[in-house]
């Protein structure tokens, strides 16, 4: 038996130093909650409640900036064109309003609460809670301004802040003396509302707000229900709200593919090259965005007119240089990513190449200087760089569509899971048969951009910050009722 020497000086067994220190340690540690007495208890069913009510204004709310959103673009890139005297767009008037928006973006980061919301470069931000309610006015317009007028970001991030930050001041004007966490979990149903039926599915959603918040274990669950039953209800709004208005639904479904049978040999191949490539193309990205970001600070109101100029410049480059239309390069891709794939064939693959470059500089410079989400034009990135390989022997073009965006996907969100659900859901009825070769190309991609970026500084505390969201679900609905033996 090993024995060591106690603080008096005296021999004792290992077995007698931990036999009085476990106790010690374990009575210092706080007892973890129940995720069953929390389910039954009478807060958490108020909880449930809340969630359910304001499921229906949020997605309301979210359908309708969704809306806006695309009638904006559509009336400035097209009926404004042609309400001025033109037949159709000029080859320049993407400099426009994508000046316009640089001045505006600028002047409410600058003087509006809440900066227009989180710098897109930094990616997504779990456990800091919804945001403030004076900040809401800065970060709709902030992120109005970005998608309608042509900046290459994409509304997820703004939906997320938006749906988070209404349900959050829902809580504080009917009980302003709510604690904190309980408006920490009923912002996060509201955002699980407003993000879930833009990415085509409210289990999507889930994984996405899930996956980056980094929550497991019993309090996984406890947030998890009323963000799921929050996001089935937004889901049923907005069927319902596009059955009413006729404006069209807003989901990033691509119906109507080409079939897919199974994949091969050849394409796992494939796979891991896709995932390398994606990779270095998405580190590259992110880099020259991060590199922008301070700098841009610095000179808000001139850079980012400036660099509203050169995304402007890429698009006419891209343009004038293969024939296309330059929303190609502008926009977030949402609605452009299922005719891109669908009229593949139309496009060559110096037009592809030019496209992807275009687009890429275009996207690490609206990451640094606007306001938006960083999901769909990596995944439009991902779309056109697997049409491009496909024109090469043994590669089809919907499993390489699946492989790019899956890839670049978690390149720029590193959100693994998410990754592989955003490729195959989106793809409908090839979903499954592509799902191996996605599986494959994320894990690589996943690994290479680990190998190839530089891990932050580790922040003192970090080690115990789940262990402590555990300990603060308990109050944020209050303690579970006694259990009666009578």
């Amino acid at each position: 038996m090993m024995r060591g020497r106690s603080a008096g000086g005296s021999v004792a067994s290992t077995e007698e130093v931990v036999t009085k220190q476990v106790p010690k340690q374990r009575a210092a540690e706080p007892t973890a909650p129940d995720p069953v007495a929390l389910l039954r208890s009478r807060k958490y069913v108020g909880l449930l409640v809340i969630a359910a009510t304001l499921g229906v204004p949020v997605a309301a709310a979210a359908y309708f900036f969704l809306s806006l959103v695309s009638h904006l673009q559509r009336w400035v890139f097209t009926e404004l064109p042609q309400a001025v005297g033109f037949e159709s767009e000029p080859l320049w008037w993407p400099v426009l309003p994508l000046f316009v928006a640089g001045v505006l973006v600028g002047l409410t980061v600058r003087y509006l609460p809440g900066r227009g919301g989180e710098v897109p470069a930094e990616g997504f931000h779990a456990g800091g809670g919804p945001p403030a309610p004076k900040a809401l006015p800065g970060i709709a317009l902030a992120s109005l301004t970005t998608l309608a007028l042509g900046a290459v970001v994409g509304p997820e991030g703004p939906l997320i802040a938006l749906g988070g930050g209404l349900a959050a001041l829902f809580v504080h004007l009917v009980k302003p003396a709510a604690p904190t966490q309980a408006v920490v979990m009923i912002g996060a149903a509201g955002s699980f509302a407003a993000i879930s039926t833009l990415l085509g599915s409210p289990l999507l959603g889930a994984f996405l707000l899930m996956e980056a918040s980094g929550l497991g274990g019993a309090t996984l669950g406890i947030v998890l229900v009323p963000g799921l039953l929050a996001a089935g209800i937004g889901a049923l709004i907005f069927v319902g709200l596009d059955s009413l208005t006729g404006l069209g639904a807003q989901s990033l479904a691509i119906p109507s593919l080409p079939a897919f049978a199974h994949p091969d040999v050849a394409q796992f191949g494939w796979a891991l090259s896709i995932g390398v490539g994606a990779a270095v193309l998405g580190t590259v990205i992110r880099r020259g965005a991060l590199f922008l970001q301070p700098r841009v600070e610095r000179r808000l109101l001139v850079a980012t007119p400036v660099l509203g100029l050169v995304i402007a410049g890429l698009a006419i480059a891209y343009a004038q240089g293969s024939g296309k239309p330059s929303s190609d390069v502008l926009f977030s891709g949402q609605d452009a990513l299922g005719p891109l794939i669908h009229d593949s064939a139309t496009y060559s693959v110096g037009a592809l190449l030019l496209l992807i470059l275009c687009k890429a500089v275009a996207y690490g410079v609206s990451l640094s200087s606007f306001r938006g989400g960083p999901i769909f034009p990596a995944m439009f990135l991902g779309a056109a760089g697997g049409i491009a390989l496909s024109h090469l022997p043994g590669l089809p073009v919907i499993p390489a569509v699946a492989m790019g965006i899956g890839a670049m996907a978690v390149t720029m969100l590193r959100l693994p899971m998410v990754s592989v659900l955003l490729a195959t859901l989106l793809l409908e009825s090839d979903g499954l048969a592509v799902m191996p070769l996605v599986i494959v190309a994320v894990v690589v991609a996943h690994v290479v951009t680990a190998h190839l970026t530089t891990p932050p500084p580790v922040e003192a505390g970090e080690g115990v910050e789940a262990a402590e969201t555990a300990e603060a679900v308990e109050p944020a609905i209050g303690s579970p009722p006694a259990v009666s033996t009578t």
